[in-house]
C-alpha cells in the first residue's frame, strides 16, 4: 500500500464499527493518525472495540455523544449505513469537518488498479463475474467493498500489479472525495433506498458519483438498455463502453444472432451461459466489457460463463430433485429483483415469497405471474402478495409460517420440469436477521427433501 502521510498526527473519528469501521481504524492507526472510535454498541458486547482498545486506539461505546465533536477532529470516517441525518454527522458537517466513507481511504492508499461496480440490482453478481474472469486469466484480482470484504483491508494487502474489484453501494459513494476507479461500471439504476437518500434524485446522484473523478484515460461501462442512464452520463469525462441486450452497440458488448459480441468480435455463444435470466445476461455483458478492457481472452471469459452458477442468494442454483430445479434468490428484497428472477425462467415456477411489510403493494408483480404455477407465502406481506396472485389467476396459493415450512409445500405443488424459486420481493427482518440467513434456511430445507 502507499505509505501516505496525509493523516499523520491528525485527529480522526471513526463513527460506527462493523467490518469496514474496524479496517478504517486499523489503517488510520498505521498511518499515524490519532484515532478515536465511537460505536453505539456497549463495550461489553463489542469484541471489535475491545480488540481495537488493546491496539492502543481510543474507544467510546454505548452512545453517540454529540460533545465528542468538540475535541477538534479533522476528519470523520462514517460507517456507510449511518444516515446523514444522524446528529453526529450533521454536527460534523456544521463544523466543516470532512465526512468520508472507508472506500475513499482505500483509494488513497491503494497501489492496485480499481474496478468499481455499482447499480440497483445485479452488482454483486457482476462484481463476482468480473473477479472470476480476471483471476481465470493472467490477472490477480481481489473482491472488495459492499460485497463483504472491507475495501481498506484489501487495499492494504493488494500489490501494484493487482486489481481490486470493488462493489460500491450508494451509501459508500456518498462519502467519496477523490475516489477514481480506472474502470467504473453502472449495471442499472432503479428506485431504491429512498428512506436513506430522501428521494430518487438523491439516490441516483449518489450512484453517479462513481465516475465524477474519472478522466479521459478511464472507462465507464454502462447499461445502454436504460435511456435514463444514457442521458445521465453525458457529463462523464471517461470513455463510454456500453452494453445492451436489445441492440447492437459497436463500442461495447451486445448479443447478435446468439453470439456474445464485444465490438466486432465474437466472444462466445449465449447458449453456453449457465446463469439464467435476461437480467443476468446484462450482468454478463457488463463483465465481458471489463474483462476485454483488461485484456482477457475469449477462452478465459467463456470458461467462467460456462462454469459460474451464481453468487450465494442471488438466483443461486441449489440442486435438481426429481426433475425440479431449486433456486435461492433470497437477495431479492424488492419487487424489481423478483420481477427479474421470474422473467429469467421459461419453465413453470413455484414461487416462495413474502417478508417485511414496508407499506408497499405488489401489483407490479401481476404481469410476471403468468408463468407461476403456485405461490407459497409467509411473513408480514403474505396476504398482500396473495391478493395479487389471486387477481393474476395463479392456480395454487398457500400461506405458511416461514420459509422452512414453505419448501416441502412448494415441492408438493410442483411438477416435473418446474422451477422452485425463493424470491421474496421483501426484506427478511420480520422473521430472520438477514437475507443470508433466510437463504440458508431455504437451502437447508431443500437438502432435507427426499
Amino acid at each position: 500500500m502507499k505509505k501516505i502521510t496525509t493523516y499523520r498526527h491528525k485527529k480522526v473519528l471513526v463513527l460506527g464499527l462493523a467490518r469496514s469501521g474496524v479496517k478504517a481504524a486499523e489503517l488510520l492507526h498505521e498511518l499515524g493518525a490519532f484515532v478515536t472510535i465511537n460505536d453505539k454498541k456497549a463495550f461489553a458486547e463489542n469484541p471489535a472495540a475491545q480488540d481495537l482498545l488493546e491496539e492502543g486506539i481510543k474507544v467510546i461505546t454505548g452512545s453517540h455523544p454529540i460533545e465528542l465533536l468538540d475535541e477538534g477532529f479533522e476528519l470523520v470516517v462514517k460507517n456507510p449505513g449511518i444516515p446523514y441525518e444522524n446528529q453526529m454527522v450533521q454536527k460534523a458537517l456544521e463544523l466543516n469537518i470532512p465526512v468520508i466513507t472507508e472506500v475513499e481511504l482505500a483509494y488513497q492508499i491503494s497501489e492496485a488498479q480499481i474496478v468499481g461496480i455499482t447499480g440497483t440490482n445485479g452488482k454483486t453478481t457482476t462484481t463476482t463475474l468480473i473477479n472470476e474472469m480476471l483471476n481465470a486469466g493472467d490477472k490477480t484480482a481481489h473482491l472488495a467493498g459492499n460485497i463483504g470484504f472491507p475495501a481498506a483491508g484489501v487495499a492494504m494487502e493488494a500489490k501494484k500489479d493487482d486489481i481490486i474489484t470493488m462493489e460500491l453501494s450508494s451509501f459508500q459513494l456518498m462519502g467519496i472525495q477523490t475516489f477514481r476507479p480506472h474502470i467504473a461500471v453502472i449495471v442499472n439504476i432503479y428506485e431504491a433506498h429512498l428512506d436513506y437518500h430522501g428521494s430518487r434524485q438523491g439516490y441516483v446522484a449518489a450512484k453517479l458519483r462513481i465516475f465524477e473523478n474519472q478522466q479521459a484515460d478511464d472507462y465507464l461501462v454502462v447499461n445502454w438498455n436504460q435511456p435514463e442512464l444514457r442521458e445521465l452520463i453525458t457529463q462523464a469525462k471517461s470513455r463510454i463502453v456500453p452494453f445492451s441486450t436489445k441492440e447492437v452497440v459497436e463500442a461495447g458488448a451486445y448479443v447478435l444472432d446468439g453470439n456474445l459480441m464485444f465490438k466486432d468480435e465474437i466472444v462466445g455463444q449465449q447458449q453456453d451461459i449457465i446463469l439464467p435470466g435476461e437480467h443476468n445476461l446484462e450482468n454478463v455483458l457488463a463483465a465481458i466489457c471489463v474483462a476485454k478492457l483488461e485484456g482477457q481472452s475469449n477462452e478465459t471469459i467463456m470458461h467462467v460463463l460456462s462454469t459460474f452458477y451464481g453468487v450465494e442468494h442471488r438466483t443461486q442454483f441449489i440442486k435438481t430433485l426429481n426433475n425440479r430445479r431449486f433456486y435461492n434468490d433470497s437477495k431479492a428484497t424488492n419487487i424489481i429483483s423478483t420481477e427479474s428472477a421470474l422473467k429469467g425462467f421459461k419453465e413453470p415456477v413455484v414461487l416462495l415469497a413474502g417478508g417485511l411489510d414496508r407499506g408497499t403493494e405488489f401489483d407490479e408483480l401481476k404481469p410476471f405471474f403468468k408463468n407461476v404455477r403456485a405461490v407459497v407465502l409467509f411473513g408480514e406481506t403474505k396476504h398482500k402478495i396473495a391478493r395479487v396472485a389471486t387477481e393474476a389467476g395463479v392456480e395454487h396459493i398457500k400461506i405458511v409460517t416461514d420459509v422452512e415450512e414453505a419448501v416441502p409445500v412448494a415441492y408438493e405443488y410442483s411438477e416435473p420440469g418446474d422451477v422452485i424459486l425463493l424470491s421474496p420481493a421483501c426484506a427478511s427482518w420480520d422473521q430472520v436477521p438477514s437475507f443470508e440467513v433466510r437463504g440458508d434456511l431455504f437451502i437447508k430445507a431443500v437438502q432435507e427433501l427426499v
